[in-house]
């Protein structure tokens, strides 16, 4: 494998985990956080995420990958009935837990809640940010880690199981931030998210469904984990 595709195979294992571990302990540092404080966290993730897919996209090329092994090919029309009716089921999942957890006390929450109040959005303009950072992760973390990185293992000879894994297991180390049921269920996610990539043949639908997940969260997040909702907070513009 060449030098420069294990350095951004570093990058994803073990920089972006840093990284987030680092931010996140910032965050959970302050009393609070103020909002110019959680728009500069979705901006700058923003431009790290477009900047690791840009160079990643640009070394693919580089070495030959298609368009085809890297799932950029138009979708067929399994692929795109899947995404449609997969984004639907997702959304809802997502919406119906983000309720349920908002029916526990707070302080029985856990990180999750400690996590919400620092990086939810609370005002209109955090929230289309948000949903600026939902769009970009749907894009550039499905193209580095179900595009790239199976594309790369699979090059390399790596049976259907091992490329899955260890793409799972990427995506997984770069939620670590969340803590260990944060990495075990992205990890999970991961997993049923490469087995489709390689039944659909397509990043298109994987995308849809990453959509689905964080723009729900965005929404539903500051409604059930917060008691606000979008435009009811103000402080900090």
């Amino acid at each position: 494998m060449p030098w420069d595709i294990w350095l951004i195979f570093f990058v994803l294992g073990v920089v972006v985990p840093w990284r987030g571990h680092a931010r996140l302990r910032e965050l959970l540092a302050k009393p609070q956080v103020e909002s110019r404080e959680r728009l500069s966290l979705y901006l700058s993730t923003i431009v790290f995420q477009w900047v690791a897919a840009g160079i990643a996209a640009w070394r693919a090329w580089a070495h030959g990958f298609t368009a085809s092994q890297l799932g950029l090919e138009s979708p067929r029309v399994r692929a795109i009935f899947a995404g449609i009716v997969g984004a639907a089921l997702i959304a809802s999942l997502q919406w119906l837990n983000l309720r349920r957890v908002g029916r526990i006390p707070t302080e029985s929450r856990g990180q999750m809640q400690r996590l919400a109040e620092r990086i939810l959005p609370r005002t209109l303009t955090e929230t289309l940010c948000f949903v600026a950072l939902a769009v970009t992760a749907g894009l550039c973390e499905e193209f580095l880690y179900r595009g790239f990185a199976m594309a790369v293992f699979g090059r390399a000879g790596s049976p259907s199981w091992v490329i899955v894994l260890a793409s799972a297991i990427l995506f997984g180390l770069a939620h670590l931030y969340q803590g260990r049921g944060g990495f075990v269920s992205t990890t999970i996610l991961g997993i049923l998210f490469g087995l489709a990539r390689l039944f659909l043949q397509s990043l298109a639908p994987l995308i849809t469904w990453h959509w689905a997940v964080d723009l729900v969260a965005g929404i539903a997040g500051p409604r059930y984990l917060l008691g606000t909702r979008t435009g009811e907070t103000n402080s900090g513009l």
